[in-house]
């Protein structure tokens, strides 16, 4: 089945089996259901995945899927992204790298150029069961979009890459989810990606390329290799 859907300003084609549906894709939407009417509130689920790997999509795709679909209860689809510290700070702070101050710019995407207490809060709200506001993530703006979204459904199905991380402060995150699940791929295969989505932005290869192997591989690498293990681990073969 080929699924296009536009993602933080970009366009996106996936292609997702017929045996992926019914012997994946169906069953985990049918496993949430089973959790939320047996829990009778509102569920959180959370999708960790290294960046490139699809987990935005993969959401979308599920959020979709789970309409109109007999004894599965619909989910709603978030994502982390909108809490990038904006713009405007990342030019204006600096952090570590291998021993060497660098613009916080420089390696956006790394766990520190998110603002993790706003999140953390943010993410009570939605366990509490209220209707509240979301921020996204627009690449071509290069910035978040305050409550771009109203966070209103019983199943509410949140990704981003850090989730499951197993460093100070992230790793409580986990522990507000009704369900966990891991998204991974293979690391050039990841590289590929993220290297075209920088492109497709407008980025010329050659600073594609710099910024991916500089910042993003490490982010691929601390996902990969830091995350805690989930409910359910799934694999991205591109």
């Amino acid at each position: 089945m080929e699924y296009n859907v536009t993602i933080n300003g970009i366009d996106i084609r996936a292609d997702f089996t017929d045996e992926e549906i019914s012997g994946v894709y169906l069953p985990l939407l049918r496993r949430l259901t089973g959790i939320h009417k047996e829990k009778n509130r509102r569920i959180l689920v959370m999708l960790a995945a290294p960046p490139g790997a699809g987990k935005t999509t993969l959401v979308s795709f599920l959020e979709q899927l789970s309409k109109n679909q007999e004894g599965i209860t619909p989910i709603q689809g978030i994502g982390m992204d909108g809490f990038h510290r904006r713009q405007e700070y990342l030019l204006s702070h600096t952090t570590q790298v291998d021993g060497v101050e660098v613009p916080m710019v420089e390696v956006k995407g790394a766990p520190i150029t998110f603002d993790l207490a706003r999140f953390s809060d943010k993410i009570e709200d939605v366990v509490s069961g209220k209707v509240c506001g979301w921020p996204v993530y627009d690449r071509l703006l290069h910035n978040p979009v305050e409550d771009a979204v109203t966070v209103y459904g019983d199943i509410v199905l949140l990704e981003g890459n850090y989730l499951l991380l197993r460093e100070e402060g992230w790793d409580k995150l986990s522990e507000k989810a009704d369900y966990t699940i891991f998204l991974k791929a293979e690391e050039e295969l990841l590289r590929d990606r993220l290297i075209d989505r920088r492109i497709r932005t407008g980025v010329p290869r050659d600073k594609a390329e710099k910024f991916v192997d500089f910042s993003d591989m490490r982010n691929v690498r601390l996902v990969l290799e830091h995350s805690k293990k989930a409910d359910l681990e799934l694999v991205s073969h591109g």
